[in-house]
């Protein structure tokens, strides 16, 4: 199960994001407009979700949540972005890194 939030999940989102995944959650983050698609398999399932509700490709980069530890992980294949300086899988550029971890702890932070 996907969700688009923008603010707190319940705790039942939080335990469908989980399905896929025991501890952890694919997270799509958009940064301009401080949401995030979290859930699914794939990062691209999110991304899909979240571009299908209006965001902008160059706007939406990867991660994994870990509930239980409060940890963001900046890495997914949708990250990889030569024509935007990123050509690895983890965001390399730590201002664009600092942007999808506020919004991913202002969301998912203290949800477990």
């Amino acid at each position: 199960m996907i969700y688009i939030l923008q603010n707190h999940p319940t705790p039942e989102q939080i335990k469908d994001m989980l399905q896929q995944y025991e501890t952890m959650i694919k997270i799509v983050v958009d940064i301009r407009r401080r949401i995030l698609a979290g859930g699914g398999e794939m990062h691209s399932d999110c991304e899909a979700v979240l571009l299908d509700n209006g965001s902008e490709q160059d706007d939406l980069w990867g991660a994994n949540w870990y509930p239980a530890e409060q940890r963001i992980e900046f890495e997914s294949l949708i990250n990889i972005r030569p024509r935007l300086g990123n050509r690895n899988v983890v965001i390399q550029d730590e201002e664009l890194r600092q942007k999808v971890e506020t919004a991913t702890r202002a969301i998912l932070g203290g949800m477990s």
